[in-house]
């Protein structure tokens, strides 16, 4: 098992053939706010893995997410703001989200495996699994926490092996996650991008109406 920087412990953890191939980007939980403008052409170009994107299309505003799945700020983003940004402008169609794989160990990239071979319940076995991290990402035995976190989404036992054992999903959520990296500058989570902006570490919903105001208002 390829040991993760920062979470050495937890990643001997998970087992799964398709978890042992490649070592993720650097492990930095949380950094200072920042900004830095990206190609937004390249920023929504297609990835290893298609994005999900919650929304309407044609939104004026475009939030991408970088996240991982253990990160606590990332659970505190998704469980206290997101609702609420959700209600207010993503449901009013003047932002589509979209939450990118940015796994910081093997258990992440298990869980966001999960979440992908869910189908069309992704985002939701995603938000499941922010709301419950406690139950299942610090706990001495993750993995079978996280199995019988995703039994309430129906997935049997075989499926839950069968997605772990996928190699070619493994190998896409580390592209994604290298070319977060490698051409836009993620090495935390949670990055976002606002319109090609980017803002490193979670944002308040007080934030993001001042943010969000103007760029709604141009349109």
């Amino acid at each position: 098992m390829t040991n993760f920087s920062g979470h050495t412990r937890r990643a001997t953890l998970v087992g799964g053939a398709a978890l042992a191939a490649l070592a993720l980007a650097p492990s930095i939980a949380f950094a200072q706010a920042a900004s830095a403008k990206v190609d937004e052409k390249e920023l929504m170009a297609p990835n290893a893995l298609p994005d999900v994107v919650v929304g309407k299309a044609d939104a004026p505003v475009t939030i991408v997410e970088y996240a991982s799945l253990t990160c606590s700020h990332c659970a505190t983003f998704h469980n206290e703001v997101y609702p609420e940004l959700k209600a207010k402008y993503i449901d009013t169609g003047k932002v589509k989200f979209i939450l990118r794989e940015f796994p910081l160990d093997a258990l992440a990239a298990a869980g966001f495996m999960l979440a992908r071979c869910s189908g069309d319940k992704r985002e939701a076995v995603a938000e499941l699994l922010f709301k419950q991290q406690k139950n299942w990402a610090f706990v001495d035995k993750p993995l079978d926490a996280l199995e019988a976190t995703l039994r309430q989404t129906g997935m049997s036992a075989e499926t839950f092996k069968k997605c772990l054992d996928d190699k070619e999903l493994y190998q896409n959520v580390v592209k994604v996650n290298r070319r977060g990296a490698e051409k836009f500058g993620v090495s935390s989570t949670p990055t976002f991008f606002i319109n090609g902006e980017r803002r490193i570490g979670t944002i308040a919903l007080a934030d993001l109406d001042k943010i969000l105001a103007p760029l709604v208002d141009k349109k």
